[in-house]
């Protein structure tokens, strides 16, 4: 099996999977999984990682709406470097710091690759999931897309400083808490927008029609991919963006946009079938782990 094919299979298996994080008595939980080789290239420093892996789970949280509390990470290493682990533990406490949660700990682990398995539990009331947009709603995106992206492009030509930098992101926290009291579906883009939006319309038997010219695309990966054609799709499928895509009824955006301070972009409208860019069909395409 592909990622895809395990992801549906365990769905059937386990009922309560699909959506970012499991929501249990209102508690919100998540886990992620970050490897050396796919997810950190030369050059991203353990303060990066330490940051961005903490941050991935929080995004999850953000994705539902919830409040986060605290957040542990299990470590696994070759070797341990004390250094490593110190910078490591600064990023992970910074991410956390900024957004009201607080990292607790985790365990440690040899093996042969530097990986990383993060935990987050939050709180929410009435999380928003994937099921639940409606016909008539519109489909919008906080900030931009491709900022990943761009990082990626940056380590491979040794501009590891600015790399590092646009690693690191700010979890949609404050944005999620806000869109949820408005939106009726919601998720994070780290698959890709692409993959956001089959995934939603999945949940919520629905299409989309999306606007190719509304698409938000970050400014650093237009500089550095000249082509806009291929900076607009690698903006849309390569993911590891960590904003957040959600729907929410049209005359409800304005009340959005005046309560928080970055931007949002109405990218598209939910329809009855089908995930159409410009009127045509768009093929499931987005980031796969392996």
């Amino acid at each position: 099996m592909d990622e895809q094919d395990a992801l549906k299979f365990i769905h059937g298996k386990v009922p309560r999977s699909g959506d970012d994080a499991a929501f249990i008595q209102n508690l919100l939980i998540t886990t992620d999984m970050l490897h050396k080789k796919s997810d950190f290239p030369q050059g991203t420093t353990h303060y990066t990682a330490g940051w961005r892996s903490v941050g991935a789970s929080l995004s999850d949280i953000a994705a539902m709406g919830g409040d986060p509390i605290a957040v542990v990470a299990a470590y696994s290493s070759p070797e341990f470097r004390k250094e490593e682990i110190d910078e490591f533990i600064r990023g992970a406490n910074e991410v956390c710091q900024i957004v009201g949660a607080e990292y607790v700990g985790g365990d440690l682990d040899n093996s042969n690759e530097f990986s990383v398995v993060t935990t987050a539990i939050g709180e929410s009331v009435k999380p928003v999931f994937r099921r639940g947009a409606e016909l008539g709603d519109v489909v919008c995106v906080t900030g931009d897309l491709g900022r990943s992206a761009a990082a990626k492009r940056l380590f491979e030509r040794n501009e590891n400083e600015k790399a590092n930098e646009m690693f690191r992101f700010k979890p949609r926290i404050e944005e999620g808490l806000i869109i949820a009291q408005y939106s009726t579906s919601m998720m994070d883009s780290s698959d890709g927008l692409v993959r956001s939006l089959y995934e939603i319309g999945k949940a919520s038997m629905c299409g989309f029609e999306i606007d190719s010219n509304t698409i938000p695309i970050n400014e650093m990966l237009k500089e550095i991919v000249e082509d806009g054609e291929v900076a607009l799709r690698v903006a849309m499928t390569y993911g590891e963006d960590f904003e957040l895509v959600f729907t929410a009824p049209r005359e409800k955006i304005k009340e959005i946009e005046e309560d928080i301070e970055i931007s949002i972009t109405v990218i598209g409208e939910v329809v009855e079938k089908d995930i159409k860019m410009d009127g045509e069909l768009i093929e499931n395409r987005g980031y796969t782990h392996g």
